[in-house]
Formats: C-alpha cells, sequence, structure tokens
C-alpha cells in the first residue's frame, strides 16, 4: 500500500523539483496531487513521464493526505500548515516559517534523524534554510570527531536560491549588457549580472542580514547550540548551486588529513580534493547532484585546531527539495507514519 503525498507550491522552481525527485527516488506513493494557487489552477506539471494538472489550494481536502511538501513561501506555509496538520496530513515544509518553533523538528536526515520523532506535537517538520542544509552535512562528522567551537562562513549563493524572479532578472541582465540594454533591478537590489550582492534577506538591528541570522539559529538549533557562527551572506551571478568558504576551529586537534578522510566517510558528502587545477567542485558542477561536496580540505595556521573548507551543493536539491524528501522517507524508514487508506 502506498501513500498519498500532495506538493504544495508546485508550479515553482523548488515545486517543481520536488515532484522530480519524488519520482526519481521511487517514493511508494499511490497518488502524487500537484497544489497551487488559484491563479496557477490548471497548470501541468511533470511528474516522472506523468503530467500533473495543478489544483487549488484554496479548496484541498486533505483528510486523506498522508504527507502534504510544502514549498509556497512563508505566509503559505503559517495559514496552512497548522489546517493541513490537524487534517492528520504531515506537513514538510520547506519555508521559514515554523523553523524557529520549539515544537517543530528541524531537520536534515544525515545530521539529526532523530530530532523528527518531534512531529508529533504540530504534525509540521521544517526544512532548513538552503544555505544551512549543505553547511551542516559537511559539519557534523568534524564536529563529532574533534567538537567545533567556532565557525566563520562567507557564502556564494545563486540566484535560484531568490526563486524563479532571481534566474530570470540574472539572465535578462546578462542579455542587457551584451545587446547594450539598459540593465534595471527588480528582485534585486543593486544589478546582479557581472556584480555580487553582499545583502540576502531583510537587514537586522545589528547590521547583519535575515539570511545570516537564519544559518546562526538554525546550525545551533540542528547541530549544536554551544557552536559560535557568525556569517556573511553573498548573492553572486550564477544559477544554481551555493558554495561556502568555512573556517572551522576545533577544540581537538585535527589535521587536513584526518578531515579528508572523516568526510568520505560520511552520508550526504562527497570530497573532491586535490592539489591541482581543477581539482575542486564549482557551483556548476554541482547542479543536479545530490551530494553535498567538500574540497580545499586545509588546515589553518592563524588558529589552534583550525581548519578551511570549500563546500559546494545544489542549493534547489540539498538546500531544499531533496532534503524534504529524505524527511518523508526517514518517516517511512523509522514507521512514523502510515498510509491513510489504498487509494484508488
Amino acid at each position: 500500500m502506498g501513500f498519498k503525498i500532495a506538493v504544495v507550491g508546485a508550479t515553482g522552481n523548488v515545486g517543481r523539483e520536488m515532484l522530480n525527485i519524488l519520482e526519481e527516488r521511487g517514493f511508494p506513493a499511490d497518488e502524487v496531487v500537484a497544489l497551487a494557487s488559484r491563479r496557477s489552477q490548471g497548470t501541468e506539471v511533470s511528474y516522472g513521464d506523468r503530467t500533473l494538472k495543478v489544483r487549488a489550494l484554496d479548496n484541498y481536502d486533505f483528510s486523506d493526505t498522508d504527507i502534504c511538501i510544502m514549498s509556497a513561501g512563508g505566509a503559505v506555509s503559517k495559514d496552512w500548515a497548522p489546517k493541513i496538520g490537524r487534517q492528520g496530513c504531515i506537513v514538510i515544509d520547506n519555508s521559514s516559517a515554523w523553523r524557529y518553533d520549539q515544537d517543530v523538528p528541524l531537520v536534515v536526515p544525515e545530521v539529526n534523524p532523530d530530532a523528527v520523532a518531534g512531529f508529533t506535537r504540530k504534525n509540521i517538520i521544517a526544512n532548513p534554510n538552503c544555505s544551512t542544509a549543505q553547511l551542516v552535512v559537511a559539519l557534523k562528522p568534524l564536529h563529532d570527531a574533534a567538537r567545533i567551537k567556532r565557525v566563520v562562513v562567507a557564502t556564494y549563493q545563486s540566484v535560484s536560491g531568490a526563486g524563479k524572479e532571481g534566474m530570470d532578472e540574472l539572465f535578462e541582465q546578462t542579455r542587457a549588457v551584451f545587446v547594450a540594454d539598459p540593465v534595471t533591478a527588480k528582485k534585486f537590489t543593486k544589478r546582479i549580472a557581472f556584480n555580487v550582492i553582499p545583502h540576502i534577506d531583510v537587514f537586522m538591528e545589528d547590521g547583519s542580514t535575515k539570511e545570516e541570522w537564519k544559518m546562526v539559529a538554525e546550525t545551533k538549533k540542528i547541530l549544536d547550540p554551544k557552536i559560535k557562527l557568525t556569517a556573511t551572506c553573498v548573492r553572486v551571478p550564477v544559477f544554481i548551486g551555493h558554495s561556502e568558504a568555512v573556517n572551522l576551529e576545533f577544540e581537538k586537534p585535527i589535521t587536513a588529513d584526518e578531515a579528508r578522510e572523516i568526510l568520505r566517510d560520511a552520508p550526504g558528502c562527497l570530497v573532491v580534493d586535490k592539489h591541482e587545477d581543477g581539482g575542486y567542485i564549482s557551483p556548476l558542477e554541482s547542479a543536479g547532484e545530490d551530494a553535498t561536496y567538500i574540497s580545499r580540505i586545509r588546515e589553518d595556521p592563524t588558529v589552534e585546531n583550525g581548519l578551511n573548507l570549500w563546500v559546494v551543493s545544489d542549493n534547489l536539491r540539498k538546500g531544499a527539495a531533496l532534503n524534504t524528501v529524505q524527511i518523508a522517507e526517514l518517516l517511512l524508514e523509522r514507521g512514523l507514519i502510515q498510509p491513510k487508506k489504498k487509494v484508488a
């Protein structure tokens, strides 16, 4: 007997990727329903070889649905996730709406799988921010080995993190530059084509941006509240794939060679680290891949027990769609959910 799955936000970049990954990984679903706002009703989306017609979220009954995977933005999730959960459907939400709620587990299956059991309080499980997800996958095995004290991270985040509008803006601005048309900024605060913007999300009172704050709060919740983390988050003119330059300070000694071996054996990690031209991963090569890639592993001589890493991942996959599907798989593996009924 398979499950009935609803994907909310099915017409967006992440929603479409969720449908792709559900099919790719052979998730045991007897029925998959694509949902979005009324204006997208009737739009067609792909699910493997099949085509699904999008239905309106407003009038959908979740009472016979087992799992709802959401990527429709924080406002929609804040309103709808509790309603869906009360109908006995488990919500796995990709927005920031529930990440910091103490009654909602924030889960990366390779890092804190045991936390998933906490979903019963609200029937909601939160997916972390894309930049956090790949970071903690790389940090977890190293933290277990030598205890991380402090993290300094600078991100190089692709425009797909800002949705289809961000991708369209990079394409349109790049074209405008080449044909000498006026370059206009709509989605981003400054021109993104052939530029970098050290500003993602809104500014906080202390001068950091909310994206930077998210990385701090989420790493503490997922991995360890004692870890100190400071981040600078930057938007770069790349379509897909987030990169991070990570500096780590540990409580115990750890060499670059030891870190390399630990990460090679770690779930979700792939080490590509040759000291030669091209012996590392760039975001272009991570696009369409499930792994979190780690390169440029080296000791930092300026601090005691310090390491530097270069961490790259497809933000639409591990940072969003893949992680939500992995959470759904985790629920099945641990026997925490059973199909409500056989779908005809």
